[in-house]
């Protein structure tokens, strides 16, 4: 390996099939093919960044034209082909970065550069990286030439996204993926580049900077050289909390103390954990994925000895997940994921995702109640309700809800504080004067009356009604409706008619929605004057006459 290079990820560049990490199949697949010499006209290599596609391509190029018979002389001893290849300066191996040489005329010319014969090497090679970014006309020009290249041209392509390559090209090439490299072997990489650097880090340093770097050989250099920059600097050898705050990284299991607080129902504990981790600089939409990661170890804590080597977790932590995971039952896990899995979605709805955060952990304890040999455990989604912090501390939360009138199951029922079963003040039986709605047209002129104009909108436009009675309205779940409308439609007829409703989201269909009925009276209204015998005698007098709207004139009168 090259010893000339400060930085790491340049100094410890592979040079020679045997010096890469991994990728053991494709390096035996390619030497049998030049040993058999049957080499296919052009390579493609494909992968995550940082594992060796273009390495692989210049040693590669390298294995072509070395001048040495028994090639691994060029080890110990390069011939002067390898070594102009190593320092990119020879005049037959042409490198091109396909990200700033995109157009058809960059494609033209490098053709035209390939009629000439190679000058001082047995072949002439052009290594493209990111060949990805070049242009369709580009690739429609390279097609005839990549197909029946001269006996003398290679072609080598790299590229991280093999999916933007057309399916042409793709078939004219021998396509090698590169896999990242798994956690043990770049776990020894890095103890050997420690060792060859005369430095000293713990074991749980590299784990973390292999965990980080998600199989990159490059990711883990480049980390690595940034620690030991850092490691410089202080005089003082590094411990993981201190490589932690280098690299910005929080220790998982906070998250760990987070949940178990959290299914203690410990508000104030849970909050000061999430201000903790947020401080670290962890960003509201990871710290919900480490989440979910954490949720998915307690679901299946039975194979997590598979995953110790993997994962940043002590023995420690590994005990403390099984310890809690044999005390939730399996639904309460799943409840779980898929709160975490919706709030994902609705924190980009949110300016400030930190508060949608705390407010998400909140509202889990807002959801739990406790049942006898269980830590906590949620309620079904059909029946969730919002209610009080302190209802939810009483032992006779735990009784069961009083079955639907209908039994039907319902989705999402919505109920707010407001709604629960509580004495009305002295004031509020005092309410006078309010109205009484029978039906929901009665509820949409109730709007009018009030100059509620946003309600009036969602109820004729994103209400699909289901049945109307008893202070209990059900409507069809649609994605169009405003996601504060239950909210507001609860507080206005609390208002208007002195009484509490209960709004209920179904999976069944309902029926159409008003606006929807009033423009297929309409269409039905339009028709009928078509075929009239009235119309059609206009229509004889005046050929380009046509209806394209009716309207009536009383309602717009009394509008």
């Amino acid at each position: 390996m090259s010893i000339n290079k400060k930085v790491l990820a340049i100094k410890y560049r592979p040079q020679f099939f045997d010096e890469l990490v991994g990728q053991k199949i494709i390096v035996q697949a390619i030497k049998k093919s030049i040993e058999l010499n049957k080499i296919p006209n052009a390579f493609l290599f494909t992968g995550i960044r940082g594992v060796g596609k273009t390495t692989i391509a210049r040693i590669l190029a390298k294995s072509l034209n070395c001048l040495n018979l028994n090639k691994e002389n060029c080890v110990n001893n390069q011939c002067d082909n390898c070594k102009q290849i190593s320092d990119s300066r020879h005049i037959d191996v042409l490198e091109i970065d396909a990200a700033s040489k995109t157009g058809v005329d960059d494609v033209r010319d490098l053709i035209e550069f390939s009629r000439y014969g190679p000058t001082s090497s047995k072949y002439k090679i052009f290594i493209i990286d990111e060949v990805h970014m070049l242009s369709k006309q580009a690739f429609n020009a390279l097609l005839k030439t990549l197909e029946e290249p001269p006996e003398y041209l290679k072609f080598i392509f790299a590229t991280t996204e093999v999916n933007k390559i057309p399916i042409t090209v793709l078939s004219r090439c021998q396509r090698f993926d590169l896999m990242r490299i798994s956690y043990d072997e770049l776990l020894i990489f890095l103890k050997r580049v420690i060792s060859m650097e005369e430095k000293v880090l713990d074991e749980d340093i590299l784990k973390l900077i292999v965990k980080i770097s998600e199989g990159s050989v490059r990711d883990a250099l480049s980390l690595l050289d940034r620690l030991l920059l850092s490691d410089n600097e202080n005089n003082k050898k590094l411990d993981l909390e201190s490589a932690q705050e280098i690299f910005g990284y929080f220790d998982k299991s906070y998250i760990l103390d987070l949940i178990t607080e959290l299914l203690k129902g410990n508000e104030n504990k849970v909050l000061e954990f999430y201000k903790n981790i947020y401080n670290q600089g962890v960003e509201p939409k990871l710290f919900i994925n480490n989440f979910l990661e954490i949720i998915y170890y307690l679901k299946n804590h039975n194979s997590i000895n598979s995953l110790s080597s993997s994962i940043e977790f002590t023995e420690t932590d590994f005990k403390r997940i099984k310890n809690l995971a044999s005390k939730i039952d399996s639904k309460t896990i799943l409840l779980f994921w898929e709160f975490s899995v919706n709030i994902l979605k609705e924190i980009s709805l949110v300016a400030n995702q930190h508060l949608a955060v705390e407010m998400f952990l909140i509202r889990l304890m807002y959801l739990k109640r406790k049942t006898p040999g269980e830590i906590d455990t949620f309620e079904d989604l059909s029946n969730i309700g919002f209610s009080e912090k302190d209802d939810l501390k009483n032992d006779d939360y735990t009784k069961k809800k009083e079955k639907d009138l209908n039994n039907n199951k319902t989705i999402n029922q919505i109920k707010f504080s407001s709604q629960e079963q509580q004495k009305i003040s002295p004031e509020n039986e005092k309410i006078s004067n309010k109205s009484k709605i029978n039906s929901f047209s009665e509820l949409i002129s109730m709007c009018i009356l009030k100059k509620e104009i946003n309600l009036k909108y969602e109820l004729e436009n994103n209400v699909n009604l289901i049945s109307f009675k008893n202070n209990n309205i059900e409507i069809s779940f649609n994605e169009n409706l405003d996601k504060d409308f239950i909210k507001n439609l609860t507080s206005k007829l609390l208002d208007w008619t002195g009484e509490r409703w209960i709004i209920l989201l179904s999976k069944k269909i309902g029926s159409k929605t008003m606006k929807e009925i009033q423009n297929q009276d309409k269409k039905n209204k339009l028709e009928n004057i078509k075929n009239s015998n009235t119309y059609k005698k206009a229509k004889d007098l005046f050929p380009d006459l046509e209806i394209i709207n009716i309207k009536n004139l009383e309602e717009d009168s009394n509008e």
